[in-house]
């Protein structure tokens, strides 16, 4: 059985599938921050929506990347998580 890692090496070889990746990285990076506060602060995606007054799919949600949470939200979820949100804004890269 093929690995996941191994056929996303070599999916990077092709340009479009390349090009696909780096556009949701932003995407990946927040859906793991997302899931990297919640495990940190010792909570199931259960515990978290409690905390948040919301539902456990919609955790899921945020920890998919299937949806793009406000501000608002993701101040909530630092909140909930004893974290703080800090947004930044860097240089983009030259292609």
């Amino acid at each position: 059985m093929t690995k996941l890692n191994e056929l996303h090496e070599k999916w990077m070889k092709n340009k479009d599938y390349r090009d696909a990746h780096e556009a949701l990285a932003p995407e990946f990076a927040l859906a793991r921050a997302v899931i990297n506060a919640r495990v940190t602060a010792g909570l199931t995606q259960e515990q978290l929506a409690q905390r948040m007054d919301t539902t456990q799919s919609v955790i899921a949600r945020l920890e998919s990347g299937r949806t793009r949470p406000s501000t608002q939200t993701l101040h909530r979820l630092a909140v909930a998580t004893g974290t703080r949100l800090q947004i930044t804004f860097e240089p983009a890269r030259v292609r």
